[in-house]
């Protein structure tokens, strides 16, 4: 579904990325894990459209759409959730889903997309008329995700969905997006918490320095020698 070939981008004069190269299969969870800052969020930055790649190209269902807009991506089923969710705080938990839906014009696969959300996060439901900006950091997170299917993406970024939240909320948010994938949706997922990152995924990449030095299985990688004692503390 999605192919990264040859891709470097960053900030400025700054290179981030270097010629990284990774694919995404259709109805998988693929998971991009790392330290801090080498790169995992500028390359989601640079699939939704926020950066522009200085090489490489970005393959989605095999168009090229390393130059679109950002919201031509949307329109073409690639949704992000971005890092730290930065939902709407003044708007309500339904304001902010139906700003997910803004590119949309069938009315009634709305209302059956946000029913399904409803569905999804059954919190959200009790919360429908609550202002975003006084949810918890997990009713936030859950808020991100419904909004970024309400665009009915076939593909999801998620970046960073357990940051800053307490492990139990953790295994909540990580189960729901299991079954969102069992749904039919896409996810590639960037996540510093690499044990519950790759115990979710099907395939996982190591990025270290802006560059890709390890891809194999989830199950692989969490057999891994390297990857346990860089990444999983042992």
């Amino acid at each position: 579904m999605l192919k990264v070939e040859n891709v470097s981008a960053g900030y400025g004069g700054i290179k981030v990325l270097d010629r990284i190269s990774f694919s995404v299969s259709e109805g998988k969870i693929v998971t991009l894990i790392g330290s801090n800052g080498v790169g995992k969020t500028t390359t989601l930055r640079t699939i939704s459209g926020l950066l522009r790649p200085t090489e490489g190209r970005i393959l989605f269902c095999n168009e090229d759409i390393s130059k679109a807009a950002p919201h031509k991506i949307v329109e073409q089923g690639i949704s992000h959730v971005p890092e730290g969710r930065n939902v709407f705080p003044r708007l309500t938990v339904k304001e902010n889903l139906e700003m997910g839906a803004y590119i949309r014009k069938d009315a009634a696969g709305i209302r059956k997309d946000y029913q399904m959300v409803m569905e999804t996060f059954p919190q959200l439901a009790q919360r429908q008329r609550q202002t975003a900006g006084t949810l918890s950091g997990g009713e936030q997170q859950m808020l991100a995700m419904g909004r970024a299917l309400m665009s009915r993406p076939r593909l999801l970024l998620l970046d960073e969905p357990s940051m800053g939240l307490a492990p139990l909320v953790v295994l909540g948010i990580f189960e729901i997006i299991k079954e969102v994938n069992r749904q039919g949706t896409t996810i590639l997922l960037v996540e510093q918490n690499a044990q519950v990152a790759l115990r979710t995924a099907h395939r996982g990449y190591v990025m270290e320095t802006g560059r890709i030095i390890l891809e194999d299985s989830a199950d692989a990688l969490l057999q891994n020698d390297q990857v346990r004692k860089a990444y999983l503390g042992e």
